[in-house]
């Protein structure tokens, strides 16, 4: 594959089980050795401030060896008042991002825009949808403006943004995440996990959004342990500890065919290996998880 040539491989945070910068089960600094000890060279910020900011941000990087991929920004776009506060949060996370400029813009830290989660659709993520818990058709262009302010604020800043459609929040579906590029210009996360168990079907959809895809998520995931989980009354976080997002190649995600795909389409930039982890997870069992995705993937792209 060609593919191997254009791209770079990131880890992330959650896969230790990470989503918040306090009482994180490994420091940055191991994380980080991790990473570049099985063979990475990026990683996904995680939550802001978890890897650290400016100049310490960037020696922590560069004695690592590893680039920033970028990261997570979570703004209340159904919200006018919520999405005003929260461009406060999006100009620091926007500091910490181009604190650490990649050598090849193609490698520049990618702001990853999303919704925060909904409440109705966390309880009950994923396919079957709950269509009474989405965004009204009324409120879609205003939604959307206010993406596009953000992503808009993220390239005055000389980044390029993606928007990461997400279980649980109010851009869950590949119809949503459609109607999304429809209304704006920003480019797409593809997430191969959420995208599955959303109801998508991942190689159909990169097809589709062939020049729109901005970054990769790669990830695996278990239809049967999602579908024990809803029938069971669980949410989304229940589904993550019961291992939903399993390690690469154990579940129901053609990944063979989202990577051919990602070839024939030209795809370049970072490839990052995703395994949502509970936190508090079995540090043993992550990082045997985190050195086997690396040679699964490693092992698909010869």
């Amino acid at each position: 594959m060609q593919l191997t040539g254009r791209t770079r491989v990131a880890g992330a945070p959650v896969n230790y089980g990470i989503y918040r910068t306090a009482d994180a089960p490994v420091g940055p600094d191991d994380l980080l050795a991790d990473l570049a000890r099985d063979g990475y060279t990026g990683v996904d910020s995680g939550p802001i401030g978890y890897l650290g900011a400016g100049q310490a941000l960037v020696r922590r990087l560069a004695t690592a060896g590893i680039g920033l991929a970028g990261g997570w920004v979570d703004l209340r776009f159904a919200d006018p008042a919520g999405f005003a506060a929260d461009l406060a949060q999006l100009d620091a996370a926007l500091d910490v991002f181009t604190a650490a400029p990649a050598g090849d813009a193609r490698f520049a830290p990618r702001p990853t825009l999303a919704c925060p989660g909904n409440p109705a659709r966390m309880a009950r993520p994923g396919t079957p949808t709950d269509l009474a818990s989405a965004l009204p058709a009324a409120a879609w262009p205003d939604f959307a403006a206010r993406v596009q302010q953000a992503a808009d604020r993220c390239r005055d800043r000389g980044l390029e943004p993606v928007f990461h459609y997400h279980l649980g929040t109010d851009v869950e579906t590949e119809a949503e995440a459609d109607r999304l590029l429809e209304l704006t210009d920003i480019a797409i996360c593809l997430d191969t996990g959420h995208l599955t168990l959303a109801g998508g079907d991942p190689v159909a959809a990169l097809r589709r959004w062939a020049g729109r895809i901005g970054q990769v998520h790669l990830k695996d995931a278990d239809l049967a342990v999602h579908a024990r989980v809803r029938a069971a009354g669980g949410g989304l976080m229940d589904m993550v500890a019961a291992g939903g997002f399993c390690a690469l190649g154990h579940g129901d995600v053609d990944l063979a065919g989202v990577l051919a795909g990602l070839d024939e389409i030209g795809y370049t930039g970072w490839l990052v290996i995703e395994q949502d982890a509970p936190e508090g997870g079995a540090l043993d069992r992550i990082r045997a998880d985190q050195h086997a995705n690396l040679r699964w993937l490693e092992e698909a792209l010869r």
